[in-house]
């Protein structure tokens, strides 16, 4: 009988699918030889039908191969069913390496764009199911 009730509410349970991030601008606010101070804009897709309440974002970013930033973002915000949100969060990152990779691929590297890998966890504030995870890949250009 607990079995049975156990599998009926796993049913009853939403099926939530993993929202969709996506890095929409990088802004250089400051740099030193050591240290880049960035502001990134993130959205997010929701492909549910049902509203996600975001409590929090855990992340790693990755840029042309090399682990840039990890970190945690406190924004709090709410992705409508079937809809898009954007949210803006601060890294301080140590990019030397990545974009002397990317210089070494010559002049026109940086122009091209800059290939990312931004994967984690979305922390929702309510319901069965209380985190996703994420696992995106793509590209952006320097401004």
């Amino acid at each position: 009988m607990l079995l049975a009730l156990m599998l009926a509410g796993c049913a009853l349970a939403p099926h939530f699918q993993t929202p969709r991030l996506s890095v929409v601008d990088v802004q250089v606010v400051s740099t030193t030889l050591w240290e880049q101070r960035l502001k990134v804009r993130l959205g997010v897709q929701n492909p549910n039908d049902t509203a996600l309440e975001v409590r929090g974002i855990e992340y790693t970013l990755e840029v042309a191969g090399q682990q840039v930033a990890s970190g945690v973002s406190d924004a709090s915000f709410i992705v409508p069913a079937l809809g898009e949100a954007q949210f803006d969060t601060n890294l301080t990152t140590n990019m030397t390496g990545a974009l002397l990779k990317l210089i070494g691929r010559g002049p026109d590297a940086l122009n091209n764009g800059v290939d990312y890998h931004l994967a984690g966890t979305v922390t929702l504030a309510n319901g069965w199911v209380r985190s996703l995870p994420f696992d995106e890949r793509g590209n952006f250009r320097l401004q």
